[in-house]
């Protein structure tokens, strides 16, 4: 017979949630694939270490099958995307790719963002996929589902060899990162961008500091995206700006102002997303915000309820990205006006890529000492 009967709950409660210094999840969220669930309750006997220490991350190499991804998708401006890295240490609490973290058995909440799986041969595999004779010409999104330039690629330099391998290739390739490391790589895509065969997005989620250091905690603060912005653009490279995602009652109040520091520092072309609550993004986040706006949390809620029908989340095209409804309608109109007032006519430089350049690598034939198929007679 159990101590505490089960008519008395309040004897049984979650421990308070903590924020982590350099962390924007606030717990390892089990993924929804998981068939067993561990609950954290306080029977009285809790004791809140006094300094919880930040979990460490963990770079595990992978040898991937496939580099490039193919998607269907009507309200997305690409339909072929390279990923060198899966996880991401930047632990921006709203990025939708952490579910795909359950895939491996791993939690979307801080397993996402300190068990970064880096694809060693993504080169390697890249200049195969090139070189194969049925290969047609598709711009190619670098580092969209994760950042491509998070902080373990300082030393693995994995996107910048992807990015030589296209740039040999003369193979067009988009960019999205919130990343000042991108600017290692400037000489490559300066001349890339001269050929017309290359384009930086700059996500720009917030101009506030503090609110960056919880909300995307190893992400470039935002006078460092700003920066980045102004260097790549006189370098000659386009530079689009992302404002996402735009969170109501919490980011959005400053769409204006992030849309003019971005123009005043060079993007020549802007865009932007509702914030997204997918799977297991949608409790993290709501975890986050009842730990860093309690008093704002329901108001937050519910003005996301009304931009999804009355929903969390909506996972359809086309109004998946931009919302539904008069708060939309409203972001729209604002978004719009403001940018008609920033870029004049003829001054987007962000313009189709040229396809017409690809040349095709040349690879070195497989042998069995170089294959990573298994030799069935071994």
């Amino acid at each position: 017979m159990s101590d505490f009967p089960e008519d008395s709950p309040e004897l049984w409660v979650e421990p308070p949630l903590k924020a982590l210094k350099g962390r924007g999840a606030l717990t390892n969220l089990p993924g929804r694939f998981e068939e067993q669930i561990i609950a954290r309750t306080d029977d009285g006997w809790w004791q809140e270490p006094e300094e919880p220490g930040a979990p460490a991350t963990y770079i595990t190499p992978e040898t991937a099958r496939t580099i490039l991804t193919r998607n269907q998708s009507p309200d997305l401006p690409f339909s072929v995307s390279l990923n060198p890295y899966r996880g991401c240490e930047h632990g921006c609490v709203y990025c939708f790719a952490r579910p795909t973290h359950s895939y491996l058995g791993l939690s979307p909440g801080l397993d996402f963002e300190t068990r970064i799986y880096a694809k060693l041969n993504a080169p390697e595999l890249l200049r195969r996929e090139l070189a194969h004779p049925n290969y047609q010409v598709e711009s190619i999104a670098l580092g969209v589902n994760t950042d491509a330039y998070q902080p373990c690629e300082r030393h693995l330099q994995l996107t910048r060899r992807v990015l030589e391998v296209l740039h040999e290739c003369r193979h067009p390739v988009g960019l999205i990162t919130k990343s000042s490391l991108i600017e290692r790589d400037m000489d490559i895509l300066q001349d890339m961008a001269q050929r017309q065969l290359t384009g930086v997005a700059i996500t720009l989620t917030t101009l506030d500091h503090q609110l960056s250091r919880i909300l995307e905690p190893r992400a470039a603060s935002p006078t460092r995206r700003l920066q980045t912005i102004r260097r790549l653009s006189e370098a000659g490279i386009p530079v689009s700006v992302s404002v996402a995602p735009v969170i109501p009652h919490i980011t959005e109040p400053e769409l204006e102002a992030v849309l003019t520091a971005a123009v005043e520092a060079g993007a020549c072309s802007a865009g932007y997303t509702v914030l997204r609550l997918p799977w297991e993004v949608n409790p993290l986040f709501q975890q986050w915000l009842e730990t860093h706006f309690p008093l704002r949390a329901e108001k937050v809620m519910n003005c996301i309820r009304d931009l999804r029908g009355g929903k969390e989340n909506d996972p359809n095209f086309g109004s998946r990205m931009r919302g539904e409804g008069i708060y939309a309608d409203l972001i729209r109109q604002r978004f719009n006006k403001t940018l008609r007032k920033l870029i004049k006519p003829g001054h987007n430089r962000f313009s189709d890529l040229d396809y017409t350049q690809f040349r095709r690598p040349l690879v070195v034939p497989e042998t069995k000492k170089n294959s990573a198929q298994m030799d069935l007679f071994s």
